[in-house]
């Protein structure tokens, strides 16, 4: 059955990184994520898309040893490949939309 989904930019989740499952395809997830707090410096076993829908996030990311941030707004995107060290580090609350292989970190 389809749905729609109204309350992207106003979901709020009972923790950071809490999450809503929006739907499965073919072992990936599209998530959506509310949090206030950062995440942790992770490796994805799978690429990842990771899209502010709401709010600021400063991502961090490492490229040859050297760590490096880039500022997200609503409407950027992040794309971590397989082997990239990230972190995702909000600026007061954001709601992010995260399409990754299922079960991934």
């Amino acid at each position: 059955m389809p749905s729609v989904i109204r309350d992207a930019r106003s979901f709020r989740a009972d923790r950071p990184w809490g999450a809503r499952d929006l739907v499965e395809i073919e072992g990936a997830t599209a998530r959506l994520h509310w949090t206030d707090q950062p995440y942790r410096w992770h490796v994805n076993d799978g690429a990842e898309l990771f899209c502010v829908l709401d709010g600021e996030v400063d991502m961090h990311y490492r490229l040859h040893g050297t760590e490096h941030v880039a500022r997200l707004t609503a409407g950027d995107m992040f794309v971590a490949e397989i082997g990239d060290e990230h972190v995702a580090h909000p600026v007061g609350e954001a709601r992010i939309l995260v399409f990754e292989r299922k079960g991934s970190v």
